[in-house]
């Protein structure tokens, strides 16, 4: 292919054939882009000599094209690219991105290139220049596209000064970038001026990290800045700084405390941090901030003594100085649990559970347990005192007592009582506390004297849970108070006097059960019976069911101890007044005590109305405990022929279960008694609730009876009653999972129809199911074959049954004829291996008919 050269002044340009329609095109459209572009695009395979020409061509005719600028010096980045920083070629290219800033000045991309080129070829120098050429060249809107590269630039090299003066510059338009620039000062070491900005961060309250920390963490951030480096932070007041800290962040001061400690252990100034420690473990109000503050001290005491033993010899002076540190650290750790309760104290000064620990811990302390009882005195307030405040008047004079010093304990008394408590039993628990206080000393008149002072009613009428009133008004009504009193009066006052304190309780109506029993027992202790039994009558009428059972038990065991049965009469009309009303739960005792009474000494024939009574009247669990009492005392006075009527109620009212049992024990007596039908029908009547599934015991139990006492009819009956039942009770099971069936196949159906041919494995069972069911109820429903060709019918009626079978048990007919069962009923028998005892008939019951011996 020819090659065409054209000479001109300013270049050569050389050029083939195919590029001659492209030069027309340009001679034609000099100012057109896209004909330029073409042109570069149809030389891209051609040497980057002549691209770098096209490219500079264009750009002489188009000098303002932002397009051709950049794709020209992108190319040239290419070329570039790999080879040495020294290279002359790297000098072409920032030429050309000197002569692109000439016209493309306002674009931030061309900087951003130029700035990134220079970067990477390490020429701080030129590169910092640059970057401040830019920004002077570029609008302040577009300066945060520069800045970023700009700090990126800075940190890579160790130019700090540079650095923080950019950084300086950057934070004036960028404010809250300050935690980047706070991270570079401390990398380079410059840890003041980094402690003058994050103070100032932290004084600011509307400043908001781009980290996410808050306040706080900044807070905690600044302390351990300057308390690690005290020898670098100099422009700072680090004791003003912690302690505003302190007082601005109140519930987290632990580590505030141990950082101020800490900047004067580094200081040196040793002493100075054991009088913050002290300050620290003395205002701290929460466990956590203590626990961190005393780890700290002791640890700093720790090592304060390991650090003088390893520098001592021999000296005096030395062993002194470990003694010293000795000594200071044994009672840090002495101090720990008052200090922990002084930290409690603080967290909630009216804990009175704190305040008797404080006590407990100060023990052979005297002078401080009296400072901390009166302090305790003071400080709790009874609307906010947790647990019960008069403990803490009672423990203080207590002490005083334990010292010998009554006098001062009567006078914690005195003041005790007049203390404004939120409930009226505390104040009644000082004035019996005060009162036992004058017992132990054997001031037995004292001790009255306080309680008839405790007990003395105000002016005017108070009620007891009137919240408005004083408690000191309202102490008259505390049952404590006078139940106190009643045991002094008891002890030491006479009769008139204890039996007035008692008419109070009673008139003031704040007694109790036991109130009026021990009333009545003092009455009787000395011989006022009727008094007593008054005293009862009263208590009675205060009290209802069932608090009132106790003084009924109590009133009815004395009043039949002492009387018996000489006045019978009244003793029928309380046991009557008792039981009106009486709830089940206590009818059994009070019905036991009155049969016991008419046993005694009464009518049988009351004694057994009130047996009868006592099984309608109790509790349905204890019926069958009653009946069987009721039998028992009925067989003892009557005899056991008349325990047959109680035995058929017993049956009628008891539950299934119990009715069962009790069948077996009529059946038994009827046995013992010879009347063996009449036993054979109660079995018959108590099998129809016996499933012989659940209740072998019963058919084993009728079983035996038939072999001592039966014959084969009446075994082939039993068996005949045990089927049918047996036939009753799967024929409900049966009924209800058949109809469960039906209604399920009757959902099902249309599945079925749809798919006849399905092998449905749950359909099949259920339509099983469903065929037992239907041949057990055929079964139920035909005639069962006799030998000798009577046909009988299974009755579905049993009422009936149980009839004929009662009837068949009671009447035996010598003439009757004796009708085979069906064959299955021989086949059991025989399974069965019954043996039946054979007992010889007497002649004379044949009379006439009887045969001779020779007949035989």
């Amino acid at each position: 292919m020819p090659v065409i050269e054209v000479e001109s002044k300013p270049m050569t340009i050389i050029f083939t054939e195919d590029d001659v329609p492209f030069e027309e095109e340009i001679l034609r459209n000099p100012y057109s882009v896209k004909h330029w572009l073409r042109y570069i695009e149809h030389k891209k395979e051609a040497p980057k000599e002549d691209i770098n020409l096209i490219y500079e061509r264009a750009l002489r005719e188009l000098p303002g094209s932002y397009k051709l600028w950049y794709a020209y010096l992108k190319l040239r980045k290419l070329q570039v690219k790999g080879r040495c920083v020294i290279d002359p070629a790297y000098d072409d290219a920032n030429n050309a991105f000197e002569r692109s800033i000439v016209f493309m000045n306002k674009m931030p991309r061309i900087w951003m290139e130029y700035c990134g080129f220079l970067v990477d070829q390490g020429k701080v120098t030129r590169t910092r220049r640059t970057f401040d050429r830019a920004l002077r060249a570029l609008p302040i809107t577009q300066h945060h596209r520069i800045w970023p590269l700009y700090i990126k630039f800075v940190n890579m090299h160790n130019i700090p000064e540079t650095a923080v003066r950019v950084y300086r510059r950057y934070l004036k338009l960028r404010p809250e970038e300050a935690e980047d620039y706070i991270e570079y000062l401390q990398s380079v070491g410059r840890l003041d001026e980094a402690a003058q900005h994050l103070a100032h961060l932290v004084n600011k309250d509307d400043f908001i990290s781009k980290h996410g920390k808050s306040h706080h963490q900044l807070w905690n951030e600044l302390c351990e800045l300057i308390s690690k480096n005290p020898d670098k932070v100099k422009s700072l007041n680090v004791d003003a700084i912690i302690r505003s800290g302190l007082r601005r962040y109140t519930d987290q001061i632990g580590h505030l405390w141990n950082s101020l400690a800490d900047y004067y252990i580094r200081s040196g100034l040793f002493e100075r941090a054991r009088d913050i420690f002290e300050e620290a473990i003395q205002t701290v109000t929460t466990v956590r901030d203590f626990t961190q503050v005393f780890d700290a001290y002791a640890q700093f005491e720790e090592l304060t003594l390991s650090k003088v033993m390893e520098g001592s010899e021999s000296l005096a002076e030395d062993d002194v100085a470990v003694d010293l540190r000795m000594a200071r650290f044994e009672d840090l750790m002495d101090r720990r649990p008052l200090l922990l309760n002084s930290v409690l104290l603080r967290q909630n000064p009216h804990n009175v559970h704190e305040w008797h620990k404080r006590v407990k811990l100060l023990e052979g302390k005297p002078t401080e347990i009296i400072n901390t009882f009166m302090e305790a005195v003071q400080t709790v307030d009874p609307k906010l005192a947790v647990g019960k405040l008069h403990t803490l008047w009672v423990a203080f004079a207590k002490f005083y007592e334990e010292n010998n010093q009554a006098e001062d304990a009567r006078l914690i008394f005195e003041k005790a009582v007049l203390v404004p408590y939120t409930k009226v039993d505390d104040l009644a628990s000082v004035w019996c506390e005060w009162a036992e206080m004058e017992l132990r000393h054997e001031n037995y008149e004292e001790a009255l004297k306080l309680m008839g002072r405790a007990t003395r009613p105000p002016p005017h009428k108070v009620a007891y849970h009137d919240e408005t009133e004083t408690v000191q008004k309202r102490v008259h009504k505390s049952l404590k108070v006078w139940s106190m009193y009643a045991d002094l009066e008891e002890s030491f006052g006479d009769f008139q006097s204890c039996k007035r304190v008692y008419d109070h309780i009673i008139d003031l109506r704040i007694a109790t059960p036991q109130t009026i029993i021990n009333f009545g027992m003092f009455l009787e202790e000395n011989n006022y019976y009727e008094e007593a039994y008054k005293a009862y009558e009263k208590g009675i009428a205060l009290f209802k069911w069932p608090h009132v059972y106790d003084i009924w038990n109590t009133y009815l065991t004395k009043f039949l101890k002492r009387y018996g049965g000489s006045k019978l009469e009244r003793a029928r009309d309380l046991f009557e007044q008792c039981l009106d009303g009486c709830p089940q739960k206590y009818a059994k005792s009070i019905f036991l005590l009155y049969a016991k009474l008419e046993e005694d000494h009464g009518l049988a024939r009351h004694a057994m109305a009130v047996y009868d009574r006592a099984t309608k009247a109790v509790l349905p669990e204890e019926q069958f405990e009653m009946f069987n009492i009721y039998i028992k005392k009925a067989a003892e006075i009557h005899g056991v022929t008349a325990t047959r009527e109680i035995y058929e109620r017993a049956i009628e009212a008891l539950s299934e279960g119990e009715a069962r049992e009790m069948c077996l024990q009529f059946a038994d007596l009827e046995r013992k008694l010879g009347e063996i039908d009449r036993a054979r029908a109660i079995y018959a009547h108590c099998s129809q609730m016996c499933d012989p599934r659940m209740t072998a015991h019963f058919w084993q139990t009728w079983k035996d009876f038939e072999i001592r006492h039966g014959n084969e009819d009446t075994m082939r009956e039993m068996l005949r009653i045990k089927r049918s039942v047996q036939a009753m009770y799967n024929t409900q099971v049966n009924m209800m999972s058949a109809q469960m069936l039906t209604a399920a196949s009757a959902v099902q159906g249309t599945v079925s129809d749809l798919a006849p041919g399905s092998k449905d494995g749950m359909r099949l069972l259920e339509a099983k199911a469903a065929e037992q069911a239907r041949e057990i109820t055929i079964q139920q429903e035909m005639p069962l074959p006799k030998k000798g060709g009577n046909i009988l019918f299974v009755r579905g009626d049993t009422d009936a049954r149980d009839d004929e079978v009662a009837e068949a048990a009671r009447v035996k007919n010598p003439d009757e004829i004796a009708i085979d069962d069906e064959e299955s009923d021989e086949d059991e028998i025989e399974k069965e291996d019954v043996h039946l005892e054979k007992k010889i008939v007497p002649a004379e019951v044949f009379g006439g008919l009887a045969k001779d011996d020779d007949d035989d």
